[in-house]
């Protein structure tokens, strides 16, 4: 899982020295504005948050603190998933069950879900008392059902995604519409346990592609914006996870060939064992 976990800690630590920077939550991805938008000291909150993640994501980088990392990652992204969650009530009050909210609330969550999953698998692999089978079936939840959210928003807004597609790129919304319904297709691979390692490999490829092609970009365009850094460090954060649930199934289902095969063997060799001690 190496470099997966390298791209997902080297992310995580780059969002918490952008907090760092701004002295401010990143709004797009860590909505605690919706806790403490009133609230005196939010600031001082963001450099505690900034030095969270910092710290947890230089965790993970190292074998002996990656459990602790790994725990600390999951709590911090957890934070930010109910916040989302807290934000969707509250739309949802004001503005009533609209498609366009009740779907962009449900892109931005699935975000913040996304970035659980792969803390959650490494702590399991760093622990042998978790049950790894339960956790493993949730992280594997945790990063299907995002792509198939994703899918559905790129589907449902075409024109607002095709007006991130570079402008040199011909034949906008066709893109997005392949886009969505690559994600679609790689969100029910995952959930369903059907050709998973692929579809999360190409997935992990098609978000490379994307941030050279989209989200590098206008970073430098708009420097002084933590919005766009955002965007850019969430997809890193993203292929790192989808690389870490890539190999931890690898090494999962080649542990239980293992172990199956192993015990073929001393199926085989008992009888052989019982005739040589007879005689």
């Amino acid at each position: 899982m190496k470099i997966g976990v390298y791209l997902y800690g080297l992310a995580t630590v780059t969002f918490g020295i952008l907090d760092l920077i701004w002295g401010q939550f990143e709004r797009s991805h860590q909505p605690i504005q919706s806790l403490v938008e009133h609230i005196p000291g939010r600031q001082f909150l963001a450099y505690i948050a900034a030095g969270w993640m910092i710290a947890a994501g230089l965790a993970i980088l190292w074998r002996r603190s990656a459990r602790i990392g790994a725990a600390a990652s999951a709590i911090i992204y957890s934070i930010f998933v109910v916040c989302w969650l807290l934000r969707f009530y509250n739309a949802i009050h004001a503005g009533g069950w609209r498609p366009e909210i009740v779907f962009g609330f449900l892109f931005s969550i699935s975000q913040a879900v996304f970035l659980v999953a792969p803390a959650v698998i490494l702590y399991v692999s760093t622990d042998n008392l978790v049950p790894e089978e339960r956790t493993a079936a949730a992280a594997r939840w945790m990063l299907g059902l995002p792509p198939i959210f994703f899918g559905l928003a790129h589907l449902m807004g075409i024109r607002f995604f095709a007006t991130l597609v570079p402008q040199w790129l011909p034949f906008g919304t066709a893109w997005v519409a392949l886009t969505g319904i690559a994600f679609l297709l790689a969100g029910i691979a995952i959930s369903l346990r059907k050709l998973d390692v692929l579809a999360a490999r190409l997935l992990a490829l098609m978000l490379l592609v994307f941030e050279f092609l989209v989200e590098i970009p206008p970073v430098f365009v708009r420097l002084h914006s933590q919005e766009t850094w955002g965007a850019a460090v969430w997809n890193v954060a993203a292929i790192g996870a989808l690389w870490i649930f890539a190999e931890f199934v690898v090494s999962r289902r080649q542990a239980d060939s293992r172990k199956a095969g192993y015990a073929e063997h001393r199926a085989i060799a008992r009888p052989i064992e019982s005739l040589v001690s007879g005689s």
